[in-house]
């Protein structure tokens, strides 16, 4: 699926996760893996990170979750990973 139609899907979508206070802990990651795993495009809000803070947070969720950078838009990130047939069997 191409970035333009991601983005497209997600503009309807509300965050499903949030970066609190403690920041990207490893509880948010996997909450985050959860999401990805039931919606494939989700996005996430980073309301207490710095703009700096949030770059590295966006990047270190991609790395941690194989997931994709759709877009930044603010404090909210729209990422996507593509399920695999078997994700789905077993959520």
């Amino acid at each position: 699926m191409q970035i333009k139609e991601l983005k497209a899907k997600a503009h309807k979508l509300e965050p499903v996760v949030i970066i609190g206070a403690k920041g990207l802990t490893e509880e948010v990651l996997a909450e985050i893996e959860r999401a990805l795993k039931a919606h494939e495009l989700i996005k996430v809000r980073a309301p207490v990170l710095e703009r700096g803070d949030r770059d590295v947070a966006l990047q270190a969720i991609c790395e941690r979750t194989g997931a994709q950078p759709v877009q930044q838009v603010g404090k909210v990130f729209v990422i996507y990973r593509k399920n695999t047939s078997e994700a789905r069997k077993n959520p």
